[in-house]
């Protein structure tokens, strides 16, 4: 069976992640301790025992899941050998692929995520920004509204097209407050601010997307050995300066994950499998294709399943 690896981004974090595979597998506790090695913080005891709200932070959101989607990756291909067709990643996971695509170099990737996640909380003010989930309302709609509540020094834009009437919001938090009473006004079926104080992909990252491009430019980096769809291009590159440019547009860009899931089904994956903590791409693909079965692997449970399947 032909198949795709999707990998999460923020927001599919939790204490307590990936400790089943780690009693079976000692490489997810290599993984961590190199990661943790690298940006000086020990990521599996804050994995595993919390707080919560420190895990959340996004210098340490993003490579606590690079470190887990890694060595679920590691895991699968020791024990399977399997290639995916196309590899694919929502948002943050795009780093996370082209890791697992050996285009970037764990520990450069490590160190990367960190500096991503840095930038991208400095870009605004604490309490200055938001992001909220709407459902129920046509993607045209949506936009509509945003441009109806957005000034000139309040802005609110569409960032992230996860499913068929599912869309992510982001900016100034007081024009995302605004949006998520109109659209609930407008009957939206759920219309909600999420934990998360950086407005991801909206235009008030271009600040850090700047910093994030120099940082880049000093990053070692090679063509990955399975194509890999970008989110803000759409395309699988050409050249590492590709790669570069779309890592770079991706902070200030929406993720199109809709469109993303399409170009997967194109390339003739029969299977879309999540590598990394949580549900969150399965449960979206379930809204977007029912036509291409997803399954994400998280646990051991989960990793015996998905062998199973691709096997069949």
């Amino acid at each position: 069976m032909k198949f795709a690896f999707v990998f999460p981004g923020q927001g599919s974090q939790s204490v307590g992640m990936v400790s089943s595979l780690a009693e079976s597998y000692p490489v997810v506790k290599e993984c961590f301790q190199e990661a943790s090695d690298t940006i000086c913080v020990d990521l599996w005891k804050l994995v595993q025992e919390g707080p919560a709200e420190e895990l959340n932070y996004t210098q340490n959101t993003q490579p606590a899941m690079l470190a887990a989607s890694y060595a679920i990756h590691r895991i699968w291909m020791q024990v399977s050998g399997r290639h995916p067709e196309v590899m694919a990643g929502h948002s943050f996971g795009e780093i996370s692929a082209f890791t697992c695509g050996q285009s970037i170099r764990f520990a450069d990737a490590c160190w990367l995520a960190r500096q991503r996640g840095e930038l991208m909380q400095s870009a605004v003010p604490a309490g200055s920004g938001a992001m909220a989930a709407v459902l129920g309302l046509q993607d045209s709609e949506l936009d509509e509204l945003c441009e109806i509540v957005s000034s000139e020094d309040a802005l609110v834009e569409a960032v992230n097209y996860n499913a068929p009437g599912q869309v992510v919001v982001a900016g100034h938090s007081q024009a995302v407050k605004k949006l998520v009473d109109l659209a609930r006004s407008r009957g939206a079926k759920r219309a909600l601010e999420l934990p998360v104080s950086v407005p991801a992909h909206s235009r008030l990252m271009k600040p850090a997307a700047e910093k994030f491009a120099q940082v880049l430019a000093g990053l070692a980096m090679e063509m990955a050995s399975v194509p890999i769809i970008q989110n803000a291009t759409l395309t699988v590159p050409s050249t590492t300066d590709n790669i570069r440019s779309a890592l770079q547009a991706q902070l200030y860009s929406p993720v199109k994950w809709v469109s993303t899931i399409q170009l997967i089904r194109e390339m003739d994956a029969e299977q879309v499998i999540e590598l990394g903590p949580g549900k969150v791409l399965t449960g979206l693909q379930k809204r977007i294709d029912k036509s291409v079965p997803a399954h994400c692997v998280y646990d051991n449970p989960s990793l015996e399943a998905a062998l199973q399947i691709i096997e069949e």
